[in-house]
């Protein structure tokens, strides 16, 4: 029997699409756990210039070990709702690197 897959991650045609709640200027780098249909992240840098999109990018690039030009930003630029790209990694291995 397969496992069931969270809604805040979508097999494409492109990669993995992971739909997240951010949470900027949090006390550390983090995955919280859901929030809503979303996977929420906390992130230590500011919402402004970007910080936190790039923040975003390297704690998702530590955690799937994969390169951060693997990860890209879709959705959500200045929002803390987004969306992000991950190619080269199947959605079973991401939620298993995610551990979720």
């Amino acid at each position: 029997m397969s496992q069931q897959v969270p809604s805040f991650i979508k097999k494409t045609k492109d990669g993995v699409v992971l739909k997240l709640h951010v949470q900027p200027r949090a006390s550390k780098n983090k995955v919280v756990g859901l929030h809503g249909n979303r996977l929420k992240i906390a992130i230590q840098a500011p919402p402004a210039n970007g910080k936190a999109n790039k923040a975003v990018q390297q704690l998702l690039s530590k955690i799937l070990d994969l390169p951060k030009s693997n990860i890209v930003l879709r959705s959500g630029i200045t929002s803390r709702k987004k969306t992000f790209l991950i190619s080269g990694i199947s959605s079973s291995e991401v939620l298993s690197r995610l551990k979720m």
